[in-house]
């Protein structure tokens, strides 16, 4: 079983910076890809960024590439995802989410959730 847990949300003007953070609690991590999702009012749950805990592979959308980067702290079994340069349609609920081994882009390919924590830009 993992347990996820996102802090960090919360209400930013354009161009400025929030750094999300996820805490997981899981038996081993070594087996895990933990990715960041995003949903905006009325459309589907996105791919942000992901990260495996197996090999340290990183992966961002081409929508944030340059403004946000994900990162891991093996001791405190968090994974961060610093956002940067924010504008008006970064406004989403973020979630944190892991799966076995890999990083996908298929949000349906996680088992395990965060409760997530809203972003709100303004313009």
């Amino acid at each position: 079983q993992v347990q996820l847990v996102e802090s960090g949300g919360g209400l930013v003007q354009a161009g400025g910076s929030l750094r999300l953070s996820c805490v997981a609690s899981a038996r081993t991590f070594s087996g895990l890809a933990m990715g960041w999702f995003r949903q905006a009012p009325g459309k589907g749950r996105e791919f942000v960024a992901g990260l495996s805990w197996l090999d340290g592979s990183i992966y961002h959308d081409d929508s944030v590439k340059g403004r946000f980067t994900i990162s891991r702290d093996n001791a405190k079994n968090t994974v961060y995802l610093q956002m940067d340069s924010l504008n008006a349609e970064d406004t989403a609920v973020y979630y944190c989410a892991a799966r076995p081994v890999w990083v996908v882009v298929n949000p349906a390919s996680y088992p395990y959730w965060g409760q997530g924590t809203q972003v709100t830009v303004s313009s």
